[in-house]
């Protein structure tokens, strides 16, 4: 089966003529942003993303629509700090944009959903970015108060999380060293684009997190779903996994290949689809602990193995999908004969073993700076009321009072690699 056709069709079905995708379509921005007035307020990094932002900025000037503030507001470091929030909120507040056009990766573009938010709500409601983190708070209060956000066009640049379809905007608070998550449709960017060849550009290390992204979000929403989005969720799951194995080492040997970016970008963007219709879990909770040591993909790519064994009891049908995809390409053997136990750890090795043939770090201790307090870190966040939706998603849902008992046991597992150590639940 073609999957970079399958990866399109599944795509259209879902977003329809409000995802621009493929190569070659960047000039499209101008007409899509000059449907919601004259002035946009562009975000983007200066530096090395300075060619795709005067790229946009061109074709904005030629469809009609100036730059807001007649500047272009430098976006997010990695993780959208909320210091970002707070200045890009200060940015459309100033400038009072017709739209948003946003250029980058997640960080950019989770920090410009919650900075519309901030921008928009702010004055009616609070100022406090910590108000909004939850589930469905933006749109409560954006229903309350008769509010609107504006139009955001995200012109995804990086094959990553997603964030140019999703309803996530994650945003850390750097001295806590900690991700918080506002999960709401609202904050859904109204047009996303995505030119897969501006990310030949990117950093091997950026395109490794990707690819490890796209397996994240597809394996867990696929390991939680229910029985209503079950087929749905493995169709995704099969595509964007066959891609990323197939592909991402082509990648990693020949960066400028562009139709192996072309299929990681297919493969993230399917993990956008995921997530919209389920719900990621345990690695995804961990990883929210490791922001000061590790890329957000990296950290997920690190842990999913070991929650596979985790939860191995409720995801024998997924793991015998995810197991053949792996041993398909190489990864493993066959686990045809396998169950139980034994059939988790055959899908954690060769989870693993991919990592590796992409050189990724595969245990906690690869990491440089990991140390006892994120162990302590992960555990105590596991517990935060405002991150419960994490532990609700597993396929066999936690509570707090079973993060002791089981998390800690996979936290010690993930650290030194030895998967006897789980506890499966």
């Amino acid at each position: 089966m073609d999957q970079m056709k399958r990866a399109y069709t599944l795509l259209k079905d879902w977003k329809g003529d409000s995802y621009v995708h493929g190569l070659g379509v960047l000039d499209q921005v101008g007409p899509l942003a000059a449907k919601f007035g004259k002035r946009a307020l562009v975000v983007s990094n200066t530096t090395y993303m300075k060619p795709v932002a005067d790229r946009v900025v061109s074709y904005l000037n030629a469809a009609g629509v100036e730059l807001a503030g007649n500047m272009i507001a430098p976006d997010a470091k990695p993780n959208a700090p909320r210091e970002d929030v707070y200045r890009l909120e200060s940015y459309i507040l100033h400038t009072k944009p017709d739209c948003i056009v946003v250029i980058g990766g997640g960080s950019a573009i989770d920090a410009v959903k919650a900075a519309n938010a901030l921008a928009t709500l702010g004055a009616k409601v609070t100022p406090e970015i910590d108000h909004y983190f939850g589930t469905n708070v933006v749109s409560k209060s954006l229903d309350e108060t008769g509010s609107s956000l504006l139009p955001v066009i995200a012109v995804q640049t990086s094959a990553s999380s997603g964030a140019h379809l999703t309803k996530y905007s994650n945003v850390t608070d750097p001295v806590a060293g900690q991700k918080k998550l506002i999960v709401d449709n609202a904050v859904v960017p109204t047009v996303g684009l995505f030119d897969y060849e501006t990310t030949v550009s990117m950093p091997i290390s950026v395109t490794i997190d990707g690819a490890l992204d796209a397996i994240a979000h597809t394996f867990e929403v696929f390991c939680g779903a229910k029985e209503e989005t079950y087929e749905k969720a493995r169709e995704i799951a099969e595509c964007a996994i066959s891609l990323v194995a197939e592909y991402a080492k082509v990648l990693v040997d020949d960066p400028k290949n562009v139709k192996a970016r072309e299929a990681i970008g297919l493969a993230t963007d399917l993990g956008g689809y995921a997530i919209m219709i389920g719900g990621t879990s345990g690695a995804h909770l961990t990883s929210f602990s490791l922001v000061d040591i590790v890329s957000h993909g990296t950290a997920c790519g690190i842990m999913n193995p070991y929650y596979a064994v985790l939860y191995s009891k409720a995801i024998q049908k997924q793991l015998k999908v995810v197991g053949s995809i792996f041993a398909e390409f190489g990864f493993g053997s066959s686990v045809d004969n396998l169950e139980g136990k034994e059939l988790a750890v055959a899908v954690a090795e060769a989870m693993i073993a991919f990592s590796k043939s992409i050189k990724a770090p595969t245990k906690l201790n690869d990491l440089k700076g990991f140390s006892e307090a994120h162990i302590q870190r992960a555990l105590n966040a596991a517990k935060d009321p405002q991150l419960e939706m994490k532990l609700k998603n597993m396929p066999v849902p936690m509570s707090s009072s079973d993060v002791d008992a089981y998390m800690e046991p996979l936290l010690r597992s993930a650290a030194s690699g030895d998967l006897s150590l789980i506890k499966a639940m």
